[in-house]
């Protein structure tokens, strides 16, 4: 039935857009704010910290005056400040006199606010300044799903303080000077200010957030990749955008709790507590993603092969060493995702354990940062002590990586409650057909054996060097030999020929078919040595033709296939990780031409998006606009699309 005029229809739970935003974050705490500094007027909006938004609302008001907000400045991850006028106790000439600067400084746990009020009138001014603070306490994976729910708290108010407790959380408002009250659910804190002729006043507050459940927190002292800010290119666009992508990887550095990552006995390989990793990004993903961490360490390593080395070491502590279905667990495995607790994704069906294991990918990937890390300088010992780890590592992809004995490595979710897909392209519709159709599972994604045939080599090359006569299948010869046969059987399996042109199939389907779509996948596979020379020419000849290549990086997914729409997550949007690696891959392969474009390509949307690429953007072509279009609920800042700075600087620098 078609409504009336005057009916009105609810509107469904959406996930927040996030591409108009202000953001300020020091892992694992971010406030989302509109360009004024307030907090409430979009759904992204609040103050979180860890998997919980403890504010939703936050607002500043003057009694005597509007604020009229005219700026807003980012300094840095972790600190804006938003420039406001106060013409309601200003004087009647055309210059505005008074002005309200807002400063805010978020570090791990607290938010910290100043407010200063500047005056250039001839007279003293008074004015009452105050803030209202809404706390909330909801599940920051009910703000993705749009049906965020405030829980019970308590809130009570002494002095010029305030605290809220929700269970064993609690949020602490210290507002020196003020009036703390509460009102209507709210803490309000109100100042008096005086301010001389000519002169300034300032008033500030603090909110400190503390999660006793939390498994992870924000690294302590400076990041030792922060000195290739201090090392300019010849390309003033290059270097603005690797100071923003260093500055927010520094900003997204965590340990977990105590150095205790739950899972095997951290003195097996070696107890690191305090070691580093990436948070993957945000908002939702401040924690570790084995994939999204061990990438950004990756594309990172040329600036710090330290946080690469701790990378792989929390990784393997938390190594899978049984069978279990209900966390897609094997022996050898590495995790996927790490949470303080279970991960429910409302009208997906989709329920993730707080250690997951859903990634055909994290392990071999593992190896190969280990033995990139070795190269790049990661000390003998350091690498001895993870030993163990690798041949764990090496086991499961020979032994575990293939559920149906094809020979490739595969993936398919045994509960019907974790992720579908377990490749990077993690969303239910990313494996298509050319004409469109879902390919079904077991899924054997062509990029999986790129990163398998690499590891393989890699992990013989390292046990020749640090092993002790290994045997049967570890044995560094058979090791060499499995890569050699798989290289082969992937030649003769992915290859496809389509009106697009001839290259790999985006994976193998349940029936051992090419899934026939053009896709960046095969972007993976450059410079890992499972193609071949004239093979990898092949593939880098597509990927910068018009159907892969926007001009602000490569497509997911070619114009010519069916799924195509540049806003799909997956299905020919422009992922600016996805393009990086492309971009390495073809500088490794000795593509240089091909890689200075895709990287160009890059840098050019770096300057688009005022130089914080967010973690995906449409894939409409750069010569139908000048600016890249967002994908308005891309993450940002990412780690693995600010690490790709650093890539692109070891290209075009």
């Amino acid at each position: 039935m078609t409504p009336t005029p005057d009916q009105s229809i609810p509107a469904p739970p959406l996930q927040p857009l996030l591409s108009d935003a202000v953001i300020a974050l020091r892992a694992p705490t971010q406030v989302w704010s509109g360009a004024d500094g307030d907090l409430g007027g979009r759904a992204i909006d609040g103050v979180y910290h860890g998997d919980v938004r403890y504010i939703r609302a936050l607002s500043a008001s003057c009694g005597e005056s509007p604020i009229e907000w005219i700026s807003v400045a980012p300094d840095g991850p972790s600190r804006v400040v938003f420039g406001g006028l106060l013409r309601g106790v200003d004087d009647p000439t055309p210059d505005p006199k008074v002005r309200l600067l807002r400063e805010r400084v978020v570090t791990d746990g607290a938010v910290a606010e100043t407010w200063t009020v500047q005056s250039r009138l001839a007279d003293p001014l008074r004015a009452v300044l105050s803030v209202r603070v809404e706390p909330e306490f909801a599940s920051l994976h009910d703000v993705k799903s749009g049906l965020a729910v405030a829980e019970p708290h308590e809130i009570t108010v002494s002095d010029a303080a305030a605290r809220a407790t929700s269970g064993r959380r609690t949020l602490d408002l210290r507002a020196t000077g003020a009036t703390v009250t509460e009102s209507d659910g709210a803490v309000v804190a109100e100042w008096t200010v005086e301010v001389a002729a000519g002169g300034s006043a300032e008033v500030s507050f603090t909110v400190d957030m503390a999660d006793p459940s939390m498994v992870v927190r924000g690294a302590s002292g400076p990041w030792r990749g922060t000195a290739a800010r201090r090392e300019p290119t010849s390309q003033p666009r290059l270097d603005r955008w690797l100071d923003t992508a260093l500055g927010d990887l520094d900003a997204l550095r965590l340990v977990t709790v105590d150095g205790d990552d739950g899972g095997a006995d951290p003195g097996e390989h070696g107890d690191r507590g305090g070691d580093e990793f990436f948070a993957a990004g945000a908002p939702w993903f401040f924690t570790l993603f084995g994939r999204d961490s061990l990438w950004a360490a990756r594309l990172a390593l040329s600036v710090d092969a330290g946080i690469a080395a701790s990378t792989l070491r929390v990784l393997a502590r938390m190594q899978g060493t049984q069978d279990d279905p209900a966390t897609a667990q094997e022996p050898g495995k590495m995790l996927h995702e790490l949470r303080a607790s279970a991960l429910e994704m409302p009208n997906e069906g989709i329920v993730l354990p707080p250690q997951y294991y859903g990634s055909v990918d994290s392990t071999p990937l593992w190896v190969c940062l280990l033995a990139d890390a070795w190269r790049a300088g990661m000390p003998a010992d350091e690498v001895v002590a993870l030993l163990p780890a690798l041949r764990g590592a090496l086991r499961w992809i020979l032994e575990h990586g293939d559920s149906d004995g094809d020979g490739f490595l595969d993936y398919i979710d045994r509960t019907g409650r974790g992720l579908a897909n377990q490749g990077w392209k993690d969303s239910g519709d990313s494996i298509q057909w050319r004409d469109g159709r879902l390919a079904q599972g077991p899924i054997a994604l062509c990029e999986v054996q790129g990163y398998a045939y690499e590891a393989a080599l890699a992990g013989a090359d390292l046990l020749d060097e640090f092993g002790n006569d290994d045997e049967g299948v570890l044995a560094p010869g058979a090791l060499r030999e499995w890569a050699a046969t798989l290289r082969r059987r992937f030649r003769e399996s992915y290859w496809v020929t389509t009106p697009e042109g001839r290259y790999p199939a985006v994976a193998l389907d349940r029936d051992k078919r090419p899934v026939d779509t053009l896709t960046s996948n095969v972007g993976h596979l450059l410079g890992t040595g499972i193609l071949d020379a004239a093979e990898e020419r092949e593939v880098a000849d597509l990927l910068l033709g018009p159907l892969m290549s926007s001009g602000f990086g490569v497509r997911t997914m070619s114009t010519g296939a069916a799924g195509y729409w540049p806003l799909s997550y997956h299905g020919g949007s422009v992922w600016t990780h996805d393009t990086a690696i492309i971009a390495r891959g073809l500088h490794r392969a000795g593509l240089d031409d091909h890689a200075h474009a895709v990287a160009d390509g890059l840098l050019a949307a770096a300057e688009g998006f005022g130089y914080r690429v967010p973690e995906l953007h449409s894939g409409d072509s750069a010569a139908e606009s000048s600016v890249p279009t967002p994908y308005p609920a891309a993450c940002r800042p990412q780690a693995w699309s600010a690490a790709a700075a650093v890539t692109c600087r070891e290209i075009l620098g």
